[in-house]
């Protein structure tokens, strides 16, 4: 009788303890951790949108807890109360607000904003709520409206996409197009057999200019030797000289007192010269006509 009693025993423990770690086990797998200490707050929405329970609490995308309870008044249904298990650490300044926000793969979750304020709400208060517009609110208030606008446009552009598909005008270009193709192609075949087949010319002719030049450049090798071992410091030295008397010339051609000067500066000189031809020129002329004044012929 008593090793019954003890199995009994040992049965009805392990099915506590089994109920124990499946109830423990649960929370865990919701992400409720028992052991950790928490603050509680509450929230009354209008409308969770599909908040549920263990729903992360966020500051700024960070965890700082989770959403421990859903509850609704049927007195007010228009109240549905969330029960938040937040950090202990955690303070929240009074003016803060708990926003309720969503995300396309995750759901809805609670955003608790904080707020500037240096009063600490206490323990169990209630945070005021603010709800957000949701992604299919934005989709409808936002995007709609913009592809309603759209729509129209883009309705008359396939049209018109379809008319210009249709225009036989085009089909013609695209032939035309494909012909100029082909000569290009065929433009381009025969340039480049020609190309070939006078390659090895035009190779010949520039060996050969290489080597005129090759001959070119020695030449003027040799002249640029001659012209170094050319006396040239008398030949510039003469010149300078010439050069020298030049100017002294010059300036005696300029000078009015010079004899130079005087025969090319002298209108007198150059009167006088005149008249000295002129009256020669006359005594000619008078020998001629009477040579007897000037030439006297006896006879004997």
């Amino acid at each position: 009788m008593k090793k019954k009693f003890n199995k009994e025993f040992i049965i009805g423990l392990s099915v506590i303890i089994a109920i124990v770690i499946l109830f423990f086990g649960i929370d865990y797998l919701k992400g409720i951790n028992l052991f950790q200490p928490t603050n509680y707050y509450t929230i009354e929405y209008k409308d969770v949108a599909g908040l549920e329970k263990s729903a992360p609490v966020t500051i700024n995308g960070f965890k700082v807890g989770q959403v421990r309870d859903i509850s609704i008044d049927y007195s007010h249904p228009d109240k549905i109360k969330v029960t938040l298990a937040l950090n202990k650490d955690l303070r929240l300044p009074e003016d803060s607000r708990a926003e309720l926000a969503s995300t396309l793969l995750s759901g809805a979750y609670v955003n608790i904003r904080l707020g500037s304020s240096d009063k600490m709400m206490a323990v169990g208060s209630e945070i005021q709520p603010m709800v957000s517009a949701d992604l299919m609110t934005a989709l409808q208030q936002d995007v709609m409206p913009a592809v309603s606008n759209i729509l129209p446009k883009i309705d008359s552009l396939m049209y018109h996409l379809n008319q210009l598909a249709g225009d036989p005008a085009l089909q013609q270009s695209i032939q035309r197009l494909d012909g100029i193709t082909n000569n290009i192609m065929l433009t381009t075949s025969s340039l480049n057999s020609q190309i070939s087949g006078q390659l090895p010319g035009i190779m010949s002719g520039a060996r050969t200019a290489m080597v005129q030049l090759d001959t070119i450049t020695g030449n003027l090798a040799i002249l640029s030797r001659d012209l170094k071992t050319l006396p040239l410091q008398p030949t510039v030295d003469n010149l300078q000289r010439v050069t020298a008397n030049l100017d002294q010339f010059s300036r005696q051609l300029n000078n009015q007192n010079s004899t130079l000067g005087k025969l090319t500066n002298d209108p007198a000189l150059y009167n006088q010269l005149n008249t000295v031809a002129a009256d020669i020129d006359s005594l000619i002329v008078d020998i001629k006509r009477n040579p007897k004044r000037y030439i006297s012929i006896k006879l004997l």
